[in-house]
C-alpha cells in the first residue's frame, strides 16, 4: 500500500518539476539556439569577428554573472517567501532588488563605455583585435541594465514557480536577436551592412524589448508590484539590499571566479592563435546543447527546495531533489552524447572554416564526456542555494577553476609547451571533478534543517 502511495507522491512531485522544467529548459534551448544562429552569422564574416566578439564577452560576461547571482539571491528569498505564504515579502525583495541593481548596473555601463580599451588590453590583443572589440563592447554595453532587468525578473518568477513567462520574454528577445542581427550584420531591408557593429546593435535592442515586457508583467494586474503597501515602496531600503546581495553576491563570486578564470584561460588560448580562439568559441557556443537543457534542473532545485523549506515540508524537499537528478542525468545522457558521436556535425554548422572545425571537435569530445558529472552537481548546488547555502556552490566553483583549470593550463602551455588538446582535456578534468566536491559538501550539511531560514525570519 505505502508502495503503490509513494509511487503517486512522486509522479506528483515529477509532475511539478516539469510543468518548471519545460518552460526553463525552453528558455535555455531558445537562447542557446539564438546563440547558434548569431554565432553562425559572425562566424561568416571572419575569425577576427569571431575573436573580437570572443574578447569583448569575456568583459560584459563579468557583469552579467554579478546581477544573475543578486537575481538568484532575490529568486532564494521570493521563493522561501512564496512557500510561506508572505506576498508582502515577496513584494519588497523584488522592489529592492531592482532599485539597487539598476543603480549599480548604470555606474558599470559606464565605467565599461569609456575604458573599454584599457579592460580588453587584458587579453593583449593584436590592434585589429582591440579595434573591433572596443566597437562591440562599447555597444552592447548599454545593453547591459536591460540585461539586469530581464535577470531579475526571471529569477523572481522562478522563484514563485512562474518559469512559462521568462520562458515567452526569452523567445520574443531570441526571435527579435535573430531578425535584428540578419538585418544589421548583413544589410537587409534597406539597412547597410553593419557587421560586428550590428550583432551588437542587435543584441542591445532585443534586450531593451524583452525588460520592457518583463517590467510590464512585474506591474500588470496579477504581478508581483501590481500595488504597494505604503510610501517607501519604491524607496532603497538599505538591510532589505545587504540581506540580499549577502544570500545572491556568493552565486555572482561563483560565476565572476569563473568569468576570471576564462579571461585568464583566453590569454593561454590566444597564445596558440586566433584560429584556435575562434574554435574555443565556437566550442563553448556548440557545448550548450548539452548544459542550457540541463540547466533547468538546477534552478528547479533552487526553486523547489525553497519552496519546501518555507512551507517547513523537508521530507518533500529530498524527494524534489532526488526526481531532479535523475532528471538531469536521462537529458544529460542524450545531450553529451551528441557531443561525442556528432563534433564535426556540430562545428560545421557554427562555420566553415577547416582549421576552426578539426580543433573544435576535439574540444567537443572532451566536453561531452564531462557534461554528466557537471550537470548532476549543478543540481546539487541548485538545491544547496535554495536552502540558502549559496556559499558552497561558490567554494567548489573556486576549488575547480583555481585548482585544476588555471594553474594545470598556465602548466601545460607555457612550460610543458603542450598541444591545444592538453588544455581541453585540463577543462573537463576541472568540470568532471566537480561533481565530488558538491556531494562531499551536500552530505555533510543539513539543508533541510531550515537554519538559514530561521535565521532570516529573526
Amino acid at each position: 500500500m505505502s508502495r503503490d502511495v509513494n509511487k503517486r507522491e512522486n509522479a506528483i512531485i515529477r509532475k511539478k518539476i516539469f510543468s518548471m522544467i519545460l518552460p526553463v529548459t525552453m528558455e535555455n534551448i531558445l537562447q542557446m539556439l539564438a546563440g547558434f544562429v548569431s554565432m553562425a552569422m559572425i562566424g561568416r564574416i571572419s575569425a577576427i569577428a569571431i575573436g573580437s566578439l570572443g574578447i569583448s564577452t569575456r568583459i560584459t560576461q563579468i557583469v552579467w554573472a554579478l546581477f544573475k547571482g543578486i537575481a538568484t539571491g532575490a529568486s532564494v528569498f521570493v521563493a522561501q517567501a512564496y512557500g510561506a505564504n508572505n506576498r508582502d515579502k515577496m513584494r519588497k525583495v523584488t522592489v529592492q532588488t531592482l532599485l539597487s541593481s539598476i543603480i549599480l548596473v548604470f555606474i558599470l555601463q559606464q565605467l565599461l563605455f569609456w575604458k573599454a580599451p584599457f579592460f580588453l588590453k587584458i587579453f593583449n590583443p593584436r590592434d585589429v583585435l582591440l579595434q573591433n572589440g572596443t566597437i562591440h563592447l562599447r555597444t552592447v554595453s548599454w545593453g547591459l541594465p536591460f540585461l539586469t532587468i530581464i535577470l531579475i525578473v526571471a529569477g523572481v518568477l522562478q522563484g514563485t514557480g512562474n518559469a512559462k513567462t521568462p520562458m515567452k520574454i526569452a523567445l520574443i528577445m531570441n526571435l527579435l536577436n535573430i531578425g535584428f542581427s540578419y538585418t544589421f550584420i548583413f544589410g537587409h531591408f534597406g539597412f547597410k551592412p553593419m557587421g560586428l557593429k550590428g550583432a551588437a546593435l542587435a543584441t542591445v535592442l532585443s534586450q531593451a524589448i524583452a525588460a520592457i515586457i518583463g517590467l510590464w508583467v512585474l506591474f500588470s494586474k496579477d504581478g508581483i508590484l501590481s500595488y504597494s503597501t505604503g510610501s517607501n515602496s519604491f524607496k532603497l531600503d538599505k538591510k532589505e539590499v545587504v540581506s540580499i546581495y549577502k544570500v545572491g553576491l556568493p552565486s555572482s563570486f561563483e560565476s565572476i571566479f569563473w568569468q576570471i578564470a576564462a579571461i585568464i584561460i583566453t590569454k593561454v588560448i590566444l597564445t596558440y592563435g586566433e584560429v584556435a580562439f575562434a574554435a574555443y568559441q565556437l566550442g563553448l557556443q556548440a557545448e550548450s546543447i548539452s548544459y542550457m537543457p540541463a540547466a533547468g534542473f538546477g534552478v528547479a532545485a533552487t526553486t523547489f527546495i525553497g519552496q519546501t523549506l518555507g512551507s517547513g515540508e523537508k521530507e518533500l524537499g529530498k524527494k524534489y531533489l532526488k526526481q531532479l537528478v535523475i532528471g538531469t542525468s536521462i537529458i544529460t545522457i542524450f545531450t553529451a552524447g551528441m557531443l561525442i558521436f556528432f563534433p564535426e556535425q556540430i562545428m560545421r554548422i557554427l562555420t566553415n572554416d577547416a582549421e576552426v572545425i578539426k580543433i573544435g571537435i576535439g574540444y567537443l569530445f572532451v566536453m561531452g564526456f564531462a557534461q554528466l558529472p557537471l550537470n548532476v552537481a549543478g543540481v546539487i548546488n541548485g538545491a544547496l542555494r535554495g536552502a540558502g547555502y549559496t556559499k558552497v556552490p561558490m567554494i567548489v566553483a573556486g576549488i575547480g577553476l583555481w585548482g585544476i583549470r588555471v594553474p594545470f593550463s598556465l602548466l601545460m602551455a607555457y612550460y610543458f609547451k603542450k598541444d591545444i588538446m592538453a588544455l581541453w582535456i585540463i577543462i573537463g578534468i576541472d568540470m568532471a571533478t566537480r561533481i565530488i566536491t558538491s556531494y562531499v559538501i551536500y552530505r555533510k550539511k543539513d539543508i533541510y534543517s531550515g537554519e538559514l531560514l530561521i535565521k532570516e525570519k529573526q
